[in-house]
């Protein structure tokens, strides 16, 4: 029998995103599973549009914008206390393959120690170009790297393999692994809360498994374009949380010489490159945050 999963769609303002999601999902040749859509407060008739089209669908309305690891919470909250095998999260702008998750469930359900699993995924409007093929860590910069990101794919990304961290925008979770460690750390709100939730996975014994047979695709973040000041607010103040707590005690030690580095760049980009200067001023108020503790979200 098939192990039961519950696919977790959050919803902020994505109507017709999630809408095209949902409906790439009844087409899937997996059959026990369920879909909660968790709805973060939106404003143009994304619920009721979905509870008309898709009346089987839980969905559970938030009061408020939770972020991406508030909202998938609580699916992941409802999806474990109805004691479900397998928890994944999907974004609300992908489509997915027909065998996508039957692909996944199968490698999770290879090992014991495998806790984490996620698919290939190609850019939504270039369907052979690579966003992510499995993550890679780098410490230098304390944030994650896309192995494969923007490369043409011609096989070479065909070899299942454990990665260093999988994306939240396609990651099944066996349920006993976050009735190990937890859920999502909500302090990230937005960025890396995958990629620390990955480490924490590794740390507690558990492997992360790219599926290269597993295929979906990708429109790309719509709602924090890259190089916005929330953008880079976001990543800088993260990869500094996520590096004090699951980096390594080197990591750890020069943590603080790496902030003072980081100030004085960006004073240089303040002083001799004008045109710079929105991108120094958001690195240096997620450096602030991060000193002061300041978690959760920001606006701006």
């Amino acid at each position: 029998m098939q192990k039961e999963v519950y696919i977790i769609v959050l919803n902020w303002n994505g109507k017709k995103d999630t809408l095209e999601c949902l409906e790439s999902l009844k087409n899937i040749d997996y059959k026990n599973y369920k879909i909660i859509v968790v709805d973060n407060n939106s404003q143009d008739g994304s619920v009721s549009e979905i509870k008309k089209k898709y009346f089987k669908t839980i969905v559970i309305e938030n009061e408020n914008n939770l972020g991406f690891a508030g909202g998938n919470n609580i699916g992941i909250k409802y999806a474990t206390e109805n004691k479900a095998d397998y928890i994944l999260l999907l974004n609300n702008d992908t489509t997915v393959e027909k065998i996508f998750l039957n692909e996944l469930v199968k490698v999770g359900d290879s090992d014991k120690n495998i806790g984490l699993v996620g698919s290939k995924i190609y850019f939504y409007d270039e369907p052979n170009r690579i966003w992510f093929a499995g993550g890679k860590v780098n410490w230098l910069k304390n944030g994650g790297t896309h192995i494969g990101l923007d490369i043409i794919d011609n096989g070479q990304f065909d070899k299942k393999k454990e990665v260093d961290y999988l994306t939240g925008c396609c990651l099944l979770i066996k349920r006993e692994l976050i009735e190990k460690i937890g859920a999502l750390s909500e302090d990230y709100f937005l960025y890396y809360e995958d990629t620390d939730y990955s480490l924490r996975a590794q740390n507690a014994g558990y492997k992360c498994v790219y599926v290269p047979d597993s295929i979906i695709y990708h429109k790309i973040s719509r709602s924090t374009k890259p190089g916005s000041s929330s953008y880079i607010y976001y990543h800088t103040r993260n990869g500094l949380v996520m590096a004090k707590r699951t980096g390594s005690l080197l990591n750890k030690i020069i943590l603080h010489p790496y902030c003072l580095i980081l100030f004085f760049k960006q004073i240089v980009k303040i002083i001799f490159f004008p045109a710079k200067r929105n991108w120094a001023f958001a690195v240096l108020k997620g450096e602030k945050d991060f000193l002061l503790g300041q978690m959760g979200k920001v606006d701006f």
